[in-house]
């Protein structure tokens, strides 16, 4: 990084220039976080006077925002959106290529970046499934009986802090406990469409839902969403005009793949454009943000149309298969099938969660994954942009996301990448990642990997796998 001087220009004027220069040919695209300002005046051998003058005249020019503990940011939709054609409906064709990728055992990765697993090496869960053990001895010693939906009264009690926490006011009468959010996903889809109606969703978005979508003989249009641009609420517009959709499955804060959040114009204009169509908010990412986020759409619902999923499976352990879903008008049919689909609820793992959440650990152990995950992402996206930079045809050539919440990240390599190659080579060496055409109906974004940086640890075996991931990317795009 260097700002090149110029005879007659002020130091201060050569810093300003630089940082237009990059925001301008986007090497930092909207919603990036820009360097420190500690850290751009060791680099560019300036003063910090000099560097917050400059950064106080692009927030001036209305080219970068100030967050409150997280520094700077280029603005939200800096960049105009370009011209897309009007999305049209497809059914879903997935499982062959998910079943495929997804089966690779675990014991065989080097560098576990595939999967979204939360990192389970804390205390807190630890005595989790201390207290499982404890309701365990405790549950042999009493008759067997089914634990009916909405489901266990304390775990529903606790879950109603826990949605307070994120901004979300209800009781335990409007919670309906199960199998993981995703069974909360496949419960409302159900309640509110019928196979072969149309379903509008973000591209790129979870695999795991469009499966969803493909098991129920559903067909998806997928909105353009990237990160370059954000929301395309033009396509958005058109599609809403063209085509009868039935619902929208959206996952607005940090989105999986990409780890992008919506911004709160963004989910106003959202709500605004999409008004009577019923939403399905997937927000089992949203306790996790490092900082702030904006409040769930939920909150912002006028019509009672938005249902709310969330679960623990990414704040304490995936295997713990604990969702629930608020659904506001839709409960009864909801409830019903929850009911039909499942008899009764686990009970043993429903009332020692239900007990470990009365500790009040589990808000401990919020605080020090969020942090955790706040340094992990900092440390993996040096070690992977080092690594990529190191090969001259990479560099300024990719664009790797910087989430401010979660732990997944996106990498978008030039359009000639196929990421299924790059996963097959990585794999044969245990690292692990999924391509980008798992998270599309249409076969889209190829050129793109997402990674879980959870598990990320900056020791020599991660920075030396990433080395030799760097080296793969490179030598597949040379010969593209």
């Amino acid at each position: 990084m260097k700002a090149t001087p110029s005879p007659g220009i002020t130091k201060y004027q050569q810093v300003l220039n630089w940082l237009n220069d990059q925001i301008d040919k986007h090497s930092y695209l909207p919603g990036d976080k820009l360097p420190s300002i500690r850290q751009l005046s060791h680099e560019l051998n300036l003063s910090k006077n000099t560097v917050i003058r400059a950064y106080q005249q692009l927030e001036a020019d209305g080219k970068i925002t100030a967050c409150p503990r997280s520094g700077y940011r280029v603005a939200a939709g800096l960049h105009s959106v370009p011209t897309v054609p009007v999305p049209e409906p497809e059914f879903v064709d997935l499982m062959t290529l998910s079943k495929t990728i997804m089966r690779l055992p675990a014991s065989r990765e080097v560098l576990p970046m595939g999967s979204a697993h939360p990192d389970t090496n804390f205390p807190a869960i630890r005595s989790l499934y201390a207290e499982i053990g404890r309701h365990s001895r405790y549950q042999s010693h009493i008759p067997s009986h089914y634990q009916l939906p909405p489901g266990d009264e304390n775990l529903l009690k606790q879950l109603v802090g826990i949605n307070r926490e994120l901004g979300i006011t209800t009781s335990a009468s409007e919670l309906l406990i199960t199998h993981g959010a995703q069974q909360a996903i496949s419960l409302s889809l159900q309640a509110i469409t019928r196979p072969g109606d149309i379903v509008l969703l973000e591209s790129a978005s979870y695999f795991g839902n469009l499966l969803l979508l493909e098991s129920l003989g559903l067909q998806a249009i997928e909105i353009p969403f990237d990160a370059q641009y954000g929301w395309h609420f033009g396509a958005l517009e058109a599609a809403l005009q063209n085509w009868p959709v039935k619902a929208i499955l959206i996952n607005p804060s940090f989105n999986n793949p990409t780890g992008h959040v919506m911004s709160i114009q963004e989910r106003r204009e959202f709500l605004s454009l999409t008004g009577g169509i019923p939403i399905i908010e997937d927000d089992v990412f949203g306790g996790l943000a490092y900082h702030q986020r904006p409040l769930p759409l939920k909150t912002l619902d006028t019509e009672n149309r938005v249902i709310y999923c969330n679960s623990l499976s990414k704040t304490l352990d995936s295997r713990l298969r604990i969702g629930w879903v608020i659904a506001g008008q839709y409960q009864p049919v909801i409830e019903k099938r929850l009911m039909t689909d499942n008899m009764g609820s686990p009970n043993l793992l429903h009332s020692a969660v239900g007990e470990f959440l009365t500790t009040g650990k589990y808000r401990d152990h919020l605080g020090k994954i969020r942090r955790s995950y706040s340094k992990k992402q900092k440390l993996f996206f040096q070690a992977l942009s080092w690594a990529l930079d190191r090969y001259p045809h990479l560099k300024e050539r990719y664009h790797l996301t910087q989430p401010e919440g979660g732990y997944l990240c996106w990498l978008i390599l030039p359009e000639p990448a196929d990421s299924n190659r790059i996963y097959q080579e990585a794999l044969a060496k245990g690292i692990s990642l999924l391509p980008g055409n798992m998270f599309s109906a249409k076969d889209q974004h190829r050129h793109c990997i997402r990674f879980s940086f959870a598990n990320y640890e900056d020791t020599p075996k991660w920075q030396q796998g990433l080395a030799t991931l760097a080296g793969i990317i490179a030598r597949h795009l040379a010969e593209t």
